[in-house]
């Protein structure tokens, strides 16, 4: 993204991504009317993640919307696994009205294959040019056409065990250098340096090649490859995904790569709060769920904090992510409707409610600051250094928001061979390349802004 669009959104208070004014009101509204002349609502399903904080959300966004309308009755369903549970669904001509995915990389897949609506025409009758901060709606095009709303804004930090680093008098590492030393400290002690899965959500492997190859090879040479002007097996690319491989070896994360590939979420956050593992690699969504694993009402009391995740510099870098998406099924028989819901969902109001009592990570819409009293300021510094950064240049690129889909699926799916031995760095790396240079001969890349004005 180019600075000229990191100046338009970096100068906010409480997020410092997000433009001041408040959203749009719902236009368009319809409404399905019986013979006899008595209203009679029309009903729209959308899915949404059984995660911890799924009865919040349904809470505000399914009561909240049905409440206020007259026309349309909300349902919404949880689905554990859900992008597992959205690709046979809509290969079937089947599934919700408002279709939920992990980001725009995503999305392409379905676009693609003609399974979720064009949102163009919609998108100007209900006026998402006006709530939405402009770079992040342009996320949501394949090949030009909008098909998706970016869900929330997200980046990957280095959570770590406050009460755990002051027992012991660890700093914070700012280097890869430090965070490896710092590892083998934390090592010696009988502690976990990170926690981590791979057995619960294969898919958040990408985490760990987007944090490496930003934060090693670099954003410049990420950019360029994702424009096509260097290859993926780029020296410095396959130097990150050694270095990650070798910091797996050694069991920094979970004690040992068979610990990590059998672990789940349960299993490793609550080791994180409980202090047997002292950092944890991960986005900004896991605040969602910080205070079941930390705070004054858990059995050891703990308390976390954060820092930017290590780079081969110390260079503060940021890896820019649009965290889900929102898309209508093609096949939905009330798209208008469909809208209608979305427009509601990503009003300031309801984005602000869901952040401060669900701790759902806001998405990248214009909203007043006056509406986010109650943000955890550890939060809030996040998102205000984020802001810094990306204004700065100072920002990576997220493979789920900017990889095309296969290379993207390519990239969590066969990293494991790497950390097993059944693959090296290097054709790891080559299959990346050969995936990719086919999706752009193709076409179906995702668009790209550019680093420079």
């Amino acid at each position: 993204m180019s600075k000229h669009f990191y100046r338009m959104v970096s100068g906010l208070a409480i997020l410092g991504l997000m433009l001041a004014g408040c959203a749009a009101p719902p236009a368009g509204s319809t409404a399905t009317t019986a013979n006899t002349g008595a209203p009679e609502k029309v009903q729209i399903k959308m899915w949404a993640d059984a995660d911890a904080n799924a009865d919040c959300f349904v809470d505000i966004v399914q009561k909240g919307f049905n409440e206020q309308s007259d026309t349309i009755e909300l349902v919404i369903d949880r689905k554990a696994q859900m992008i597992d549970a959205v690709r046979p669904a809509l290969a079937g001509g089947a599934g919700p009205d408002i279709v939920p995915t992990h980001g725009p990389a995503f999305v392409a897949e379905f676009a693609l294959a003609g399974q979720v609506l064009p949102l163009d025409d919609l998108a100007k009758d209900f006026k998402w040019d006006e709530m939405f901060v402009p770079w992040a709606l342009n996320l949501g095009r394949v090949e030009g056409t909008l098909y998706s709303l970016p869900q929330e804004l997200e980046t990957i930090i280095l959570w770590y065990n406050k009460t755990l680093f002051e027992t012991h008098g660890w700093a914070p590492p700012k280097t890869i250098d430090e965070l490896s030393a710092l590892s083998d400290k934390i090592q010696a002690e009988g502690i976990i340096p990170l926690g981590g899965q791979g057995g619960e959500c294969q898919a958040c492997n990408e985490w760990y090649f987007t944090e490496f190859v930003n934060k090693i090879a670099g954003p410049e040479k990420v950019y360029q490859a994702l424009k096509g002007e260097i290859s993926w097996t780029d020296p410095d690319f396959v130097a990150s995904i050694n270095t990650l491989n070798d910091m797996m070896q050694k069991g920094y994360w979970m004690g040992s790569v068979e610990n990590f590939l059998a672990a789940d979420f349960a299993t490793y956050q609550a080791a994180f709060g409980a202090g047997d593992a002292a950092m944890n690699m991960e986005g900004t969504w896991f605040y969602n769920s910080a205070d079941q694993f930390f705070g004054k009402d858990t059995e050891h009391g703990n308390d976390w904090d954060w820092v930017p995740f290590p780079s081969a510099t110390g260079e503060a870098i940021y890896n820019i992510g649009i965290g889900g998406t929102q898309s209508i099924n093609k096949a939905s028989k009330h798209p208008r409707e469909a809208a209608e819901v979305l427009t509601f969902l990503f009003s300031a109001e309801v984005q602000s409610t869901l952040f401060t009592q669900c701790q759902n990570a806001v998405a990248p819409i214009r909203i007043d600051s006056s509406q986010m009293s109650g943000v955890d300021p550890r939060m809030a510094a996040i998102f205000a250094d984020f802001a810094k950064a990306s204004d700065e240049g100072r920002y990576g690129y997220t493979t789920w928001t900017f990889f095309p889909p296969k290379t993207d699926q390519y990239i969590y799916e066969e990293l494991e061979k790497v950390w097993v031995g059944d693959m090296t760095a290097e054709e790891y790396m080559a299959g990346i390349d050969k995936q990719f240079q086919e999706e752009l001969t193709a076409g179906e890349t995702l668009p790209i802004p550019d680093r420079t004005e």
